[in-house]
């Protein structure tokens, strides 16, 4: 089958699903919509239906992105304004069922917004919604809207049609794009994707592999994951893009083994691309062959550092790899190895299909591009947005996480994942991309965002990464395994009243020695959260150390809670 067969057919099933006889339901049924209850909402849409006797096609999709309105429901009549509803209990599903399903006549009462531009009296679109506002939807124009098992729903789309560009071109013109996109890894450190891909190009040998990091194994950082969940099909093109552009025949997926719906979903996405000629031996017909595995391991937060991640592909201890040689050089089974996360390889296919420069119209000069941001913790509105790169705090925070609820003054923000670092409040107006945060001591890091109020203590959150972190570690080296164990202890003693005035200085000695001596990124990352408290919320660690008391009620000093 060529591909514009594959596209008319694909075309023909979107226009039935969306188009087609009687009421189309799509529940949000990603992990933040399961645990909203979904499930129980799916089953009562369902169970009113066949008491009134009603036919519908209740379908389950992914995430919108809207987490803090889960689970959410939409139902489109043919002829009539698409409502999107929010908060949906089992018993609100069966009034829509009742209601909008069996009379045709929408809620507005219970409604969130329209989502295919028609009007309905008092509800805005789905694009007017504070949360919508401004953001780029690019990675995530199918989320929420397409079903994660359906092929067909991603390439009537425009899925795939990266890799068809692709095949029409040398693996060498590819990568130029690539490089030219100026795309930068978006799991860490921001290193530029391009430039990896060709380090493999180059390198000697006739076996290589494409490596997806899935494992995402931090708290607070669920953007990969929400991105696989809603429209897997970005990752595996772009990870056929990569291997086409390389020379890999062979693609890996690893994902933590406790995500089984997880994995269910990305095996059936495989088998598909498999059924469809996308993928296996000469892909579309063209001189190409590539293997995709999904492979599942233990969660391991070492995991996320690329030979820790190698190493537990092969079956062994998940610990990092002295560098060099790099994967590039010597990866997966000694082979050259592009190891990329998720959100870099889906990124690939827009930039095939749209174009470098479209790309580089996004972002900052640096940075170019869109970024998916996690926004948890005292905000307003918990999800995940896509927004250009060098976006403020405050448009992230203030504006699509609605601020802080009930007017609770903001206290710090945790920027970067698990290892990233504290703002305070006046940082609010600073970009955020992968070069401006470095003199304020953050980084962007996963794009994790985590609020807090004033009524949190800055030194009971960092105890609680330090404790993950510690537990985390390795232990391959002596900098990080003793060094994260050290700063628990001090910090502890710290919010139990047992504070000592060589506190500080010893934590910055600690944490100078593991940035310079860890063996990985990982090591080198983790004092992060300790520094940048000490430069930015130096007050905190005086009124614990010096006065005794923690000045937001929250550490157990001396046995009991004090007040400043």
């Amino acid at each position: 089958m060529t591909f514009a067969e594959i596209q008319k057919r694909a075309e023909a099933t979107w226009r039935q699903f969306r188009g087609g006889p009687g009421a189309l339901v799509l529940v949000g049924d990603a992990s933040c919509g399961r645990a909203a209850g979904s499930s129980e909402v799916i089953d009562a849409i369902r169970s009113e239906l066949g008491k009134i006797g009603k036919q519908a096609r209740v379908v389950s999709v992914g995430c919108l992105g809207i987490c803090y309105a889960e689970p959410l429901v939409e139902i489109a009549l043919p002829g009539t304004a698409s409502v999107l509803y929010g908060k949906v209990t089992p018993a609100a599903a069966k009034e829509l069922a009742r209601w909008h399903v069996g009379k045709g006549e929408p809620r507005a009462d219970l409604a969130l917004a329209t989502t295919n531009g028609a009007s309905l009296d008092g509800v805005p679109r789905l694009e007017d919604l504070p949360m919508m506002q401004g953001q780029a939807r690019l990675l995530t124009r199918n989320c929420g809207r397409i079903a994660p098992d359906n092929i067909d729903h991603y390439i009537a789309n425009g899925g795939y049609q990266g890799l068809a560009k692709a095949l029409t071109m040398s693996p060498e013109d590819v990568i130029t794009e690539v490089e030219r996109s100026g795309l930068r890894g978006r799991g860490g450190v921001g290193f530029p994707t391009g430039r990896k891909w060709r380090f493999v190009y180059e390198a000697a040998g006739s076996s290589k592999h494409i490596v997806a990091n899935a494992e995402e194994g931090e708290p607070g950082t669920f953007k990969d994951r929400f991105l696989l969940e809603s429209d897997p099909h970005a990752l595996l093109e772009g990870m056929l893009i990569a291997g086409y552009a390389v020379g890999a025949g062979e693609g890996h997926i690893f994902v933590q083994a406790h995500y089984p719906a997880l994995a269910r979903t990305l095996r059936t996405a495989i088998n598909q691309a498999y059924e469809l000629g996308l993928c296996g031996a000469h892909a579309l017909g063209a001189d190409f062959s590539f293997e995709l595995e999904l492979r599942t391991g233990i969660s391991s937060y070492v995991c996320g550092e690329e030979t820790g991640l190698l190493e537990s592909l092969e079956s062994k201890r998940p610990v990092p790899r002295a560098r060099p040689p790099y994967p590039a050089q010597a990866g997966l089974w000694a082979e050259p190895t592009v190891v990329n996360n998720v959100e870099t390889l889906a990124n690939a296919p827009l930039i095939l299909e749209r174009g470098a420069d479209a790309f580089r119209s996004l972002g900052a000069a640096d940075s170019p591009g869109a970024k998916l941001f996690t926004l948890a913790g005292d905000v307003s509105r918990p999800g995940v947005v896509e927004f250009p790169l060098g976006v403020t705090l405050r448009r992230l925070i203030e504006g699509a996480g609605g601020g802080l609820p009930e007017g609770a003054g903001l206290g710090a923000v945790l920027l970067g994942g698990i290892a990233g670092g504290f703002l305070p409040p006046e940082y609010l107006d600073t970009p955020v991309d992968f070069d401006s945060l470095q003199p304020a001591g953050a980084m962007m890091g996963t794009g994790a965002i985590l609020v807090a109020d004033e009524s949190r203590c800055v030194l009971d959150i960092l105890l609680n990464q330090l404790e993950f972190l510690s537990d985390e570690s390795c232990g391959k080296c002596v900098p990080c395994r003793l060094g994260a164990r050290q700063m628990l202890n001090i910090v502890k003693a710290i919010t139990e009243g047992r504070g000592r005035a060589t506190d500080v200085e010893n934590l910055k000695r600690i944490g100078a020695a593991m940035k310079v001596a860890s063996a990985c990124g990982l090591g080198q990352a983790a004092p992060n959260p300790v520094l940048s408290a000490i430069r930015h919320f130096g007050s905190v660690y005086e009124a614990h150390i010096g006065r005794g008391v923690c000045p937001a009620g929250v550490c157990p000093m001396h046995g009991e809670r004090k007040q400043a």
